[in-house]
This record gives structure tokens, sequence and C-alpha cells, in this order.
């Protein structure tokens, strides 16, 4: 199996899993779409895709390069996906919703290019 696919895909939903993690947020709320407005009822499911993300992410980081250093490279993916959502709802955040759903359609697409290449 290629790594690079498994990595992107890594990458890719740790940094939709925090994008939806500060979208849960009322103030990186507010910022994406708008004063006055309020995650409401989405809150617990920006919470849970957030959570999945991360997981999948974890998933991915313990299939590529297994449990002892998989951790690690987990570790290193979620501080590289948590600085870019950082960045992103800091200076362009009416974008943030966007480009975490297009790293969903790119992690998507490299983890059928995973499991097609092995």
């Amino acid at each position: 199996m290629s790594a690079w696919p498994m990595a992107v895909t890594a990458w890719c939903t740790a940094f939709s899993g925090f994008t939806a993690l500060g979208l849960a947020m009322d103030r990186h709320h507010e910022d994406s779409y708008g004063r006055g407005k309020s995650p409401g009822t989405r809150r617990p499911w920006l919470r849970g895709a957030g959570a999945l993300g991360l997981l999948l992410s974890l998933l991915a980081c313990l299939t590529l390069k297994g449990p002892t250093q998989g951790w690690v490279l987990w570790a290193g993916m979620l501080t590289g996906g948590a600085l870019v959502v950082v960045l992103l709802l800091s200076f362009f955040p009416r974008q943030a919703a966007r480009t975490a759903a297009a790293a969903v359609a790119l992690a998507a697409l490299a983890a059928v290019a995973a499991i097609a290449g092995s």
C-alpha cells in the first residue's frame, strides 16, 4: 500500500474534524455564517462530525504505520490539521466550511486510491 494516499486521508480527516469542532463554537460559527447566527441544533451534529473525523484520522494513521508509530503519526497529523484550522478560522472564516467539505472529498478519494492500490 502506498503511504501517500493514506497520509492524505489522515490529514484531511483531521483537518475536517477540527474544522467541524471549531464551527460548533458560537464565535467561529458567527464568523463563518454571519453575526447573530448560532449553531443551534446543528451543534451536536458538528461535534459528532468532528469526533468522527478525528477517529477516522487515527484509523488511517494506525493502518499506515501500525500501533507503535501510528499514534506518533496521528499526533503530527493533528498538529498540522489544527494549525491550518486556526489560520483558516482566523483569517478566512467564511471559507472554512467549504474547505472542510473539499477536504472530506479529497480524503474519500485518497482512501479509495489507497484501497485500490493495495
